[in-house]
């Protein structure tokens, strides 16, 4: 007999928002227990529309995040050149290798000219890098010219990751 699997019930809010530091509130309210914030983490889900939830077997319920669930707030850098591996770790003790499954992306706000980059961390949970770790990674990029297009940017995992005009990247 096969056993249908239902799924959790879906609960409207959990109360639950990620500041855009990082930081894990609880109606507004920080929640300073790392292996909490951490537990939590673990059942993080994104859906297509970009809404966030946390997944348990027994509910699912949305969360708040208001900008990305992550704060990248290392980088270590192995090699050079086309050959470097770029390694970020999050506020949480993720770790993720800049590649093809985990690309680094600069978006710019249109009003602002403001870069903020981000990292995939997993699942299409992404790590927005903290300002000190993108001025790293600023300092490593360098004009490559890459299918006749020349760009400023970066090299991770045998990948070209463009971060946008060399002066804005700063």
């Amino acid at each position: 007999m096969i056993e249908s699997i239902t799924p959790p019930p879906v609960a409207d809010d959990f109360g639950l928002r990620i500041a855009r530091d990082g930081t894990w509130c609880y109606h507004d309210s920080p929640i300073r227990r790392l292996p909490l914030v951490k537990l939590f983490a673990s059942v993080l889900r994104r859906e297509a529309d970009g809404t966030y939830w946390l997944v348990t077997p027994a509910e699912r319920g949305r969360i708040q995040v208001e900008d990305a669930p992550f704060l990248a707030v290392e980088m270590t850098v192995a090699g050079a050149g086309q050959q470097q591996i770029l390694t970020f770790r999050t506020n949480l003790d993720d770790t993720a290798t800049a590649d093809a499954d985990h690309p680094l992306r600069v978006a710019t706000d249109p009003d602002s000219g403001e870069p903020s980059p981000y990292v995939m961390i997993r699942d299409g949970l992404e790590a927005r890098l903290a300002r000190p770790v993108f001025y790293q990674l600023a300092d490593l990029g360098r004009d490559e010219t890459i299918g006749g297009i020349s760009a400023f940017g970066v090299w991770s995992g045998g990948k070209f990751f463009p971060l946008g005009d060399p002066v804005s990247a700063i």
